[in-house]
């Protein structure tokens, strides 16, 4: 039985290199801490999405970053539960939330 592929992959930056240890801005601000909240976010809105945690993605300076799939959509600087929900609310209807796209 093949496996179900959801329709977005959200991919949130947890600063690992490659040696695993975590040296970037994303961890600093907290990243990890809102992987439970996309998923909660995911679940209550009923999004066909996953959220994972990821490498770092070198765009420090703009950090916390998440990068939504297939959509290739790069979000700076979400480092809240407001912004989480901005992020999901968009998502929900098949948009970009453009007020933290990376430009």
């Amino acid at each position: 039985m093949p496996i179900e592929k959801p329709r977005y992959l959200i991919n949130v930056c947890a600063s690992f290199r490659v040696k695993g240890e975590a040296k970037g801005i994303c961890h600093k601000k907290g990243s990890h801490n809102l992987l439970g909240y996309f998923e909660e976010g995911i679940l209550d809105r009923d999004i066909d999405a996953r959220v994972v945690s990821t490498g770092c993605m070198k765009q420090c300076e703009e950090g916390p970053i998440v990068v939504v799939m297939p959509e290739n959509w790069w979000y700076r600087g979400i480092d809240s539960e407001d912004k989480v929900d901005e992020l999901l609310d968009a998502l929900e209807n098949g948009e970009a939330c453009e007020d933290h796209l990376l430009p």
